[in-house]
């Protein structure tokens, strides 16, 4: 078992100026929470930025990229995978100086070698275990979510230490800080990513609507019992765990899920999860969306038009505007 915290010392962190790069999915939830934590953070975005303003009616510091980094000497690198490269080479690397600490909530740029820090600055991993608006919204709950930390490259002698203060300026302290590796949290997010979380899930909630109204069954109670249940059951899941959730389900749900569900996801699956994890492990994952994402990301264009043109998304789209307090879920 790995190295677990409930609790850090801030410290280390203290008195650091620290810029978060990007104000998107993770990085709105890192600059609040850092920020009401006590710490001296600010904003950096590119001129013209959609999120300038929403940033700043939060009450923080906002500024140009640049102007971030040449202030900070702790920079959280908060923007998307395909971003970094770039945006690293162009306005980050000239501004660190010896001593700085880079923090990134996703190892793919550094795993992969698409950036290569110079070797006297820290290169830390604070990984949140879930979305930034949960990220966010437990922190304001007095609650956290699990983080995973890392360091690629300890400059300092302190790069641990800098991981553990910056993930409980997250509020990750309350739920649990795991220390891990860039590889294990890179390979392992990507994998849960496409083979349950995003591609798997999708996958079986399509073929569940399809099987049912190509059977007949009214599209409305496919997308019912395929989609919208599902946020109580993983909620469940969460909560109790996988023995927790037998035992608050109906004997007739738990007797045709024992039958039912070996049958689905049976040798076959889990010989193709192996290769899965392969490609992953062996960077010709990264390879394909490296040349994706520098062509202009024309597949994944095609893929995302065919997946909004798919008729669960129509009804789902009628449903959910009949239920306005979705969004607040």
């Amino acid at each position: 078992m790995g190295v677990m915290h409930y609790d850090a010392d801030v410290a280390p962190l203290t008195g650091r100026r620290i810029a978060v790069i990007g104000y998107g999915a993770q990085g709105h939830a890192h600059a609040l929470n850092l920020r009401d934590s006590g710490f001296d953070v600010r904003v950096g975005l590119y001129e013209g930025s959609p999120s300038w303003a929403r940033a700043k009616a939060a009450g923080l510091r906002v500024m140009t990229v640049e102007e971030a980094c040449d202030e900070a000497d702790a920079i959280a690198v908060m923007v998307p995978d395909e971003r970094i490269p770039a945006l690293f080479e162009g306005a980050i690397a000239p501004r660190l100086s010896a001593g700085d600490a880079l923090f990134f909530a996703h190892g793919f740029a550094v795993q992969y070698g698409q950036i290569r820090p110079p070797s006297d600055v820290d290169v830390i991993l604070a990984a949140p275990m879930g979305q930034g608006n949960a990220v966010r919204r437990l922190f304001t709950e007095g609650g956290g979510m699990p983080c995973l930390v890392a360091v690629h490259q300890d400059a300092s002698g302190n790069a641990m230490a800098l991981a553990l203060a910056y993930a409980k300026g997250l509020g990750a302290h309350r739920a649990g800080i795991l220390e891990t590796t860039f590889k294990e949290e890179t390979e392992t997010d990507l994998f849960a990513e496409q083979a349950v979380l995003v591609g798997g899930v999708n996958a079986l909630i399509k073929a569940s609507f399809e099987t049912l109204v190509e059977a007949g069954y009214q599209s409305e109670v496919a997308y019912f019992s395929s989609l919208h249940e599902l946020k109580a059951v993983i909620d469940v899941l969460q909560r109790e765990g996988l023995a927790g959730q037998r035992r608050l389900i109906s004997n007739t749900a738990e007797y045709g899920a024992d039958r039912v569900g070996p049958r689905l996801i049976d040798a076959r699956v889990k010989q193709e999860m192996r290769a899965v994890l392969s490609e992953i492990q062996d960077g010709s994952f990264a390879r394909a969306w490296i040349a994706e994402s520098a062509n202009g990301c024309p597949s994944l264009a095609a893929e995302r038009a065919a997946e909004d043109a798919h008729p669960i998304e129509e009804v789902g789209a009628r449903l959910r505007a009949m239920m306005p307090w979705l969004a607040r879920v």
